[in-house]
């Protein structure tokens, strides 16, 4: 703690000054450190002093003291959780998982080796209750589930057979049997959705709920505004968006999307993806924080090649990160834990093992526990 000498502070007549704020300061005046350097008016952008830092103000003729216990994020790291996107995948079964374990004994398993999970299946459907209180009893108390918003709420192009049966026949579909979504469909869709959610928000175990948008939601013929009808909906979690059109993140529309990020904050979803400039790859230089409660990096692979013409899942990702790789990665991360209360880090190059390989050697570099293998009996 840095402590500066001051001649303590005169005391002051109420009536003849302005509306003092609770700092001291008189509103609409001038001020400078003890070393002459200007500090900006209240409600002018300022960067934080160091937590439980005493600093000696000087206004005019006369001191004040000041106890800038402001942010904590400058003090202290948030914490890292890595997992993987989905604990199911045909690669982790053939390749991660020990030869004969059951599908039921899948994520008990994964939860011995990490804290997090981003569930993919339920951007397909929405689970029943009875799948979603199976997650919370096959998991450890403080196990986080990130969950995928239905693709329909993503924008996608959805078949109706993909909606909860009650909403089904009540759909629009155009004359590919597509669905059209109406502000009564995204509501009710939503409302089932939470249904769902809140068995895992009792729980305590419901970590982000994430929107992945499709490429065709771009700046060119959308408007964020379009959102807010389902981020009020969702007021109550966690919401992380994760843009799939590069135009939202580039030039001058990226700080107008940070913007609109922070006013409802919604947290912006940080990519690692291929070097390559194609209309639905996000740039891998951004580092958003647009909530301070948590920031979150996906991490894709780095194969252009497959990315754009993969026909697959684990086509399109493709990719085993390398140990240099991971150390980049390690250290992008922390990085945005010195701003952010927690950070999420999910590997999505769902190709073989390369993504539970990933996050292990990731946990690894970060210094973090990681659990022995459990000796599970293969079974012939």
């Amino acid at each position: 703690m840095i402590v500066s000498r001051c001649p303590p502070r005169e005391p002051s007549n109420s009536n003849s000054r302005g509306k003092k704020e609770a700092t001291g300061f008189t509103r609409g005046r001038d001020y400078t450190d003890i070393e002459g350097r200007a500090l900006p008016r209240r409600g002018s952008p300022a960067q934080p002093i160091s937590l439980l830092r005493i600093v000696c103000f000087r206004r005019e003729s006369r001191f004040l003291f000041l106890v800038a216990a402001t942010d904590w994020r400058q003090s202290r790291p948030g914490r890292i959780l890595v997992g993987t996107a989905s604990w199911s995948d045909p690669g982790f079964v053939e390749r991660w998982y020990p030869k004969g374990i059951q599908p039921g004994e899948r994520l008990a398993w994964y939860a011995q080796h990490f804290e997090m999970v981003e569930v993919n299946s339920t951007f397909y459907s929405v689970p029943d209750a009875r799948m979603v209180d199976r997650w919370c009893k096959n998991t450890p108390d403080a196990f986080t589930f990130d969950v995928k918003l239905h693709q329909l709420l993503s924008r996608h192009s959805t078949p109706a057979k993909l909606l909860p049966p009650e909403l089904q026949r009540h759909a629009e579909t155009d004359a590919k049997g597509k669905v059209k979504l109406t502000p009564a469909l995204e509501q009710a869709l939503t409302e089932i959705f939470l249904r769902a959610m809140s068995i895992l928000q009792g729980a305590g175990k419901l970590g982000v709920l994430l929107l992945q948008l499709s490429p065709a939601f771009s700046p060119r013929k959308h408007d964020l505004s379009e959102l807010e009808r389902l981020i009020e909906m969702l007021r109550d979690c966690q919401l992380a968006i994760e843009f799939r059109n590069r135009n939202w993140a580039i030039g001058e529309q990226l700080r107008s999307t940070i913007d609109f990020l922070r006013r409802h904050r919604a947290i912006f979803v940080n990519i690692d993806a291929p070097a390559a400039e194609h209309f639905t790859i996000m740039p891998s230089d951004l580092d958003e924080i647009t909530n301070s409660q948590l920031a979150y990096l996906r991490l894709h692979g780095r194969n252009a090649e497959a990315y754009l013409r993969g026909k697959t899942v684990a086509a399109r990702f493709n990719y085993d990160y390398a140990d240099r790789e991971i150390a980049e990665v390690a250290e992008r991360s922390k990085r945005l834990a010195a701003d952010a209360r927690e950070v999420h880090v999910v590997f999505n190059n769902n190709n073989l093992d390369y993504a539970p390989r990933a996050a292990t050697r990731l946990r690894a570099a970060l210094g973090q526990y990681v659990a022995r293998p459990p000796q599970t009996p293969e079974l012939f």
